[in-house]
């Protein structure tokens, strides 16, 4: 990636007054669309310089371009690139999707949506069944839908994992896309979230508004979700030189019970944190309750960070900084990759990690000269 310094910043037009908070005559800046859009300023600049060999979403580029627009800024004249794709038409009017869990998943049902939204307008429908990864149904479901002449599969699973592909898989005669998976042969196609990628953003962030003390509540440790924004976690300290400390690390479930037991151990520290990541929504919700028993203030005297951005994030008090799980996107790239359709087996493919854009609210803040242990 090239330096910050030398990347090129289209110039830009002061916005118009409608259209931005900005103060009349400043010139809009690539800092400023990444902060409306929820990215880094180096997103911002491969969508506007059209950067080629970048793989981002269609649904990030959009954003970008929709914030830019917001806040005034000329787009390049190229912007015709920013457009949508034309609607798919390789396939012969069915997809199938086959996914672990369904009824208790939000993110499956984005998922499913990213794949209707990329080829709904070529007239091709989507058929889906839950399997539950149970050996004898799985194979039967599969069966019922290359009953339905399925012209490609996208295989997803809830939890992101390597997974040993089920040998009915590779005998399918169609292209097979994994979502949310892959598998050690890399024999099919993959896409999963860039979850290194996204734990250390949230936690830059952070570093970037003041903190050193920064802790993280973690998801259960077997998960490679977990594991991956852990690691993204200490490489972010690494990286600013921050010293890695064990004490500001506790082991959560996911849960909102397990964000208030883990905020109040972290509260209980002689040296606590000034600011906590929870690795996803729900453990920040139990970190909401437990920092505001204590009588704190979010951002004021603890800043917090989630992940995921489920719909809670935003009407939490004060709205929360969270990061985007791509399961939407990831449902429109499976898609693309059927443009130019392989057969299972045949060849080596990359798994491709798309971005987990942050989200800017009003949970982060420089921290508090005047906070003092509550329970201390």
């Amino acid at each position: 990636m090239s330096d910050p310094a030398d990347i090129k910043e289209p110039v830009a037009e002061a916005p118009k007054r409608s259209a931005s908070r900005q103060n009349p005559g400043r010139r809009v800046t690539m800092t400023d669309i990444a902060r409306a859009a929820g990215c880094s300023q180096a997103t911002v600049s491969f969508v506007l310089n059209n950067t080629p060999g970048i793989k981002l979403s269609q649904q990030t580029r959009e954003r970008v371009v929709a914030a830019a627009r917001s806040l005034g800024y000329r787009l390049p004249v190229f912007n015709a690139a920013f457009q949508r794709s034309p609607p798919l038409t390789v396939l012969d009017g069915v997809i199938g999707f086959v996914v672990d869990q369904l009824a208790t998943s939000p993110e499956a049902v984005v998922a499913i949506e990213g794949v209707r939204q990329a080829s709904w307008n070529a007239g091709n429908v989507v058929l889906v069944a839950q399997t539950l990864s149970d050996a004898v149904m799985e194979p039967r479901a599969m069966a019922a839908l290359t009953a339905q002449h399925i012209s490609a599969l996208v295989y997803m699973t809830i939890f992101t994992r390597e997974i040993v592909a089920p040998p009915h898989l590779y005998d399918l005669d169609i292209p097979v896309v994994l979502l949310n998976c892959h598998t050690a042969d890399y024999a099919f196609p993959a896409v999963v979230p860039s979850e290194i990628a996204g734990g250390q953003n949230s936690t830059r962030h952070l570093i970037q508004h003041g903190h050193r003390r920064i802790a993280t509540i973690t998801g259960e440790p077997w998960m490679q979700a977990a594991q991956d924004r852990l690691k993204g976690y200490r490489r972010a300290l690494a990286t600013a030189d921050i010293p890695f400390d064990a004490d500001l690390v506790v082991e959560g479930d996911w849960s909102a019970s397990a964000g208030y037991a883990a905020t109040t151990r972290l509260l209980a520290l002689k040296d606590p944190p000034t600011a906590i990541f929870c690795q996803n929504d729900r453990t920040a919700i139990g970190c909401y309750e437990a920092l505001k028993e204590a009588g704190l203030h979010i951002p004021q005297d603890m800043s917090v960070i989630g992940y995921d951005d489920e719909e809670i994030a935003r009407h939490l008090f004060p709205p929360l900084t969270t990061s985007v799980l791509p399961h939407m996107a990831m449902g429109q790239w499976a898609v693309e990759q059927f443009e130019t359709p392989v057969l299972p087996g045949n060849g080596r493919h990359p798994i491709t990690k798309l971005e987990c854009s942050l989200v800017e609210r009003e949970s982060v803040a420089p921290p508090s000269t005047r906070y003092k242990n509550p329970l201390s």
